[in-house]
């Protein structure tokens, strides 16, 4: 929910970690630069979130986006792999209670004792990064769910942790709207996942509408991918109905921030099914205009739990 969905920036923005010795405040501060450093399809912690929670959703980005990072960026060709590996140990020594060696470790050690995050979700999307190092392809609707079960749900756990939420049945909306989330990324970004040797659309899903790999590694705008596309999207859109419950029941702490990014994710499956084929040339995003739209909805939804929560 926090790292998938994200628009990388040029690899100059990237940001300095703070000088050891690693200070609280400034480490948490250097998870907030990550967050701020990049676009997104919603807003990463916004002012709708309790200010006691924001600096903890900065520890989960920055830990997952990092992470993400070892998995794409071209800087880490050759070492993937091994900074995965260090990543994990990394994790493992904050339920040990060892020293942290990193500002986005010291600001997440804080988060995982406030709030008593399991290592599970943790571990898991750590092994969703390994997959992609696989460049795999995915040959049914299952197999990529299994896919999302790691790289994706676990997020959206995480998420519902801080704002105090262990229902199950939370969760397994939770898992709906996260999943949704991956793949409207997964439809924002087939032209550059393919550059990475990756492409996460079903090969029956290809199969069934006549597109083949060489068509999107080609960019071919044809009426056969539009009719793909259009298959895609409306199966994500089911996913984000599905977890439409989550928004309604989520408690005032978290209520507008659920919101926006349900909201989030449906206009810019709006922007993928308008733009079509051309997908494959022109990455659809959200303008100005259409977060600004985003956030009137969100606030007509859920606006009232803001009095809630005075």
């Amino acid at each position: 929910m926090i790292h998938r969905v994200g628009e990388h920036l040029q690899p100059a923005a990237a940001v300095e970690p703070p000088p050891e010795p690693f200070e609280l405040d400034a480490c948490y501060r250097y998870c907030e630069a990550q967050a701020q450093a990049r676009h997104h399809n919603f807003p990463v912690a916004s002012l709708f979130v309790p200010r006691m929670l924001r600096r903890h959703i900065w520890a989960l980005y920055a830990f997952a986006r990092t992470a993400d990072d070892f998995a794409d960026e071209p800087r880490f060709e050759g070492r993937r792999a091994s900074e995965l590996d260090r990543w994990e140990e990394r994790l493992e020594r904050c339920y040990f209670g060892e020293p942290p060696d990193h500002p986005v470790f010291v600001a997440l050690g804080d988060t995982i004792q406030r709030f008593d995050l399991p290592i599970t979700e943790l571990q898991a999307l750590i092994s969703g990064f390994r997959t992609d190092l696989e460049g795999r392809r995915y040959a049914t609707w299952r197999e990529l769910s299994a896919y999302t079960a790691l790289a994706a749900e676990p997020i959206g756990h995480l998420f519902l942790y801080l704002g105090g939420y262990r229902d199950p049945v939370l969760h397994h909306y939770a898992n709906d709207l996260c999943t949704g989330l991956a793949l409207a990324k997964v439809l924002q970004d087939v032209p550059a996942d393919m550059n990475r040797g990756r492409l996460y659309i079903p090969a029956e899903d290809l199969r069934h509408f006549g597109v083949s790999e060489d068509d999107l590694a080609a960019r071919r705008p044809t009426p056969a991918v539009g009719a793909l596309i259009r298959y895609e999207v409306a199966r994500t859109r089911s996913l984000f109905e599905r977890a439409r419950p989550l928004v309604e029941l989520i408690g005032a702490n978290l209520a507008i921030e659920m919101a926006l990014i349900w909201h989030g994710g449906m206009r810019i499956l709006d922007k993928i099914q308008a733009a079509g084929p051309r997908v494959l040339t022109r990455r659809p995003q959200l303008n100005a205009l259409d977060k600004a739209m985003v956030v009137s909805r969100a606030l007509a939804w859920r606006g009232a739990s803001i009095t809630e929560r005075m």
